[in-house]
């Protein structure tokens, strides 16, 4: 399981980051990834990246809404990302 590199709270989400995005070429939002989210947290989104010499796509950061609070978005990303990269 990868660790939660970093915890921002940005005006309507909380921006959970797994991975530094300067890691990767390409950054998006999946429309597949919203299903497996979604069933953690309503509204939340997830962000994949792949790098430069790659073919595969890994969770870079997870964003949830601001009211489930900090610790339970930490909680809540981490099951999303088992859920994706499991």
């Amino acid at each position: 399981m990868v660790a939660v590199d970093a915890v921002e709270t940005e005006a309507e989400y909380i921006h959970v980051r797994f991975r530094d995005p300067d890691r990767f070429e390409t950054i998006r939002t999946p429309d597949w990834a919203a299903q497996p989210a979604h069933s953690v947290s309503e509204g939340s989104e997830v962000r994949m990246g792949r790098e430069d010499d790659g073919d595969d796509w890994y969770v870079q950061s997870v964003l949830l809404k601001k009211s489930v609070g900090e610790d339970t978005a930490r909680d809540e990303a981490r099951q999303i990302v088992e859920k994706i990269e499991s």
